[in-house]
């Protein structure tokens, strides 16, 4: 079943008073959505306390978790002292993700460094195998890693680096962020077809079973000619891309159910509800 959601707290949880993480469960669950990505984007620094609360309002709410790790992850950093700072950061955020409940945890490529692409996804995907090895040691292996596409052009993280470092294990999903590779690719990704060429792709190489539940963010942005990514905007800026129905046809066609969470800019939980509405208005519409 395809899940709607939120990453990090959107503004109206706060305006109706609500202050804390742990109550992010309820507020999605009384606004009729089913997932939470909690956010160490600056750090772990959730306290074992917090986590158990989170994870019992999640349960109770019957909200799916996820976490995005913090954003100093370099895959293809060439420096000893940063790639076992990498695998520390991902090894922390699994561990809170234990704690909390959540099943997947998502994770940056990082920079290319002024490497050349194919050998930074090599150094990426080496550092990411000495990650795993630690991962399993640790007894954290049911965990799994969501390598994310990325929207500058200066970073990894194009689908087709996306799928690569997820063929070295078969743990490993990607999270396609739509909108991170509406940018990369300079708003030519726009139609349904554009959509179900980008999608056949990873279903072709990561196979179908893997894919059905892929994890995804999703937000109109604005982007800039070289550099890719420049913001994340709303559902009420007009002008911009991507477009949530043409990505939902392909979704639906293909028959993917994944856990799209919303990264509007201040209003993930009232677009994210649009996302789920347009979602299942074409799905009834194709069946009529």
């Amino acid at each position: 079943m395809i899940k709607f959601g939120v990453a990090a707290n959107p503004e109206k949880f706060y305006e109706a008073g609500n202050k804390n993480s742990e109550q992010m469960p309820k507020y999605l669950y009384e606004i009729g959505l089913d997932a939470y990505e909690y956010q160490c984007s600056r750090g772990v620094r959730i306290s074992d306390k917090k986590a158990q609360l989170l994870k019992e309002q999640a349960l109770k709410y019957n909200i799916t978790l996820s976490v995005h790790a913090p954003y100093y992850i370099s895959l293809s950093t060439q420096e000893e002292q940063k790639k076992i700072n990498t695998i520390k950061y991902i090894t922390d955020t699994m561990k809170a993700a234990n704690k909390m409940g959540a099943k997947e945890i998502v994770v940056h490529a990082g920079s290319l460094l002024g490497l050349e692409r194919e050998y930074a996804v090599n150094c990426a995907c080496e550092l990411l195998k000495r990650a795993i090895d630690v991962v399993d040691d640790m007894g954290l292996s049911d965990i799994i890693i969501c390598p994310e596409t990325m929207g500058k052009v200066n970073q990894l993280g194009n689908s087709k680096e996306i799928i690569k470092i997820c063929e070295i294990d078969k743990r490993l999903k990607p999270t396609i962020d739509f909108g991170h590779l509406y940018c990369r690719e300079y708003g030519k990704l726009v139609s349904y077809e554009d959509w179900k060429k980008e999608l056949q792709m990873y279903i072709d190489i990561l196979g179908y079973d893997r894919m059905k539940h892929f994890h995804a963010h999703f937000s109109k942005m604005e982007f800039s000619i070289p550099g890719g990514e420049k913001r994340h905007v709303t559902f009420a800026d007009k002008g911009y891309g991507p477009y949530f129905e043409e990505v939902a046809k392909a979704l639906i066609e293909l028959k993917l159910e994944p856990t799209i969470l919303s990264e509007s800019a201040g209003t993930q939980d009232i677009d994210s509800i649009m996302m789920k509405k347009m979602y299942n208005d074409i799905k009834v519409n194709n069946k009529n």
